[in-house]
């Protein structure tokens, strides 16, 4: 697999329903980059992006890290459980507001050089509502997902990260398949609440702390930029074990070895739900 340098990482300062028998990918095997740096609407365009046309929405902003969509509606239920759903693009396609409703970005079929897989919290007919990887947290949106406009797959993991007590766990269908002790956001900088998700895997070569930094859907509310990134909040080990416990990253979630080692088997698109 090509890999490509990283300089900046996460904002610590590296940076139809159809189902598919794609297998989901495992975050560890994701490719690697840097985290650097008025639409038309209406029933015509909804009707081309379903036949698989491409609708003229090239002025909307992208659905990525490195976006704002402050139209966007927010998690109704931010740390409610899902159906375990998640939805790759086959093709650019347009987040709506609504169910049939307004165009507000578009959804690549990458996300920071992973393929894009995105978590559905809601389902109205052919429409998927899926949370996005963009500011502001808890970002949310609408898509049409009838025809191949989508591959689907089941996710049964889900990690939950507990702030008060450090405590990360590692769900498979409900049932825990590891816990760690983890390190948080300082209280000048802390760690975002609500229901973030794996967005990709990106292998660090600049600094030495972490091997593998798994960047989330949410962002620092305290930063809006680290280290020439779009304030990404992430997964990451560092070279000692000394923040176990303790408030002391400027976001991150810090983890021992071990625990990113068993949170890179798991696919892109899992949800870290954080209280």
């Amino acid at each position: 697999m090509e890999r490509t340098e990283i300089s900046q990482g996460c904002h610590e300062g590296s940076v139809g329903r159809r189902r598919s028998s794609r297998k989901l990918l495992a975050v560890a095997a994701a490719a690697t980059l840097t985290l650097l740096v008025s639409a038309c609407g209406g029933d015509t365009e909804r009707k081309a992006e379903a036949a698989g046309e491409q609708p003229q929405t090239a002025s909307l902003p992208e659905a990525t890290t490195y976006e704002e969509i402050p139209n966007a509606p927010i998690d109704p239920e931010p740390n409610a459980p899902t159906e375990g759903e998640v939805l790759h693009p086959t093709r650019e396609l347009t987040v709506h507001d609504a169910v049939d409703g307004e165009p507000i970005a578009r959804l690549p079929v990458k996300q920071i050089s992973s393929p894009t897989w995105v978590p559905v919290i809601a389902r109205d007919g052919d429409w998927a509502q899926i949370l996005l990887p963009t500011r502001p947290n808890g970002a949310t949106g609408w898509i049409n997902t009838s025809g191949d406009a989508v591959e689907s797959a089941e996710n049964d993991y889900l990690v939950n990260v507990e702030l008060d007590s450090f405590n990360l766990e590692i769900l498979k269908d409900g049932e825990q398949i590891g816990e760690w002790t983890v390190g948080i956001g300082e209280p000048e900088s802390p760690t975002p609440t609500g229901r973030a998700y794996i967005i990709a895997s990106i292998e660090e070569t600049v600094n030495d702390y972490s091997p593998i930094v798994l960047p989330l859907s949410y962002h620092s509310d305290s930063h809006e930029t680290y280290g020439g990134g779009p304030g990404t909040v992430g997964i990451h080990t560092w070279p000692d074990d000394s923040f176990v416990g303790k408030a002391n990253s400027d976001g991150c979630i810090r983890v021992t070895k071990d625990a990113l080692e068993a949170l890179t088997q798991l696919p892109l698109g899992t949800i870290v739900n954080i209280v």
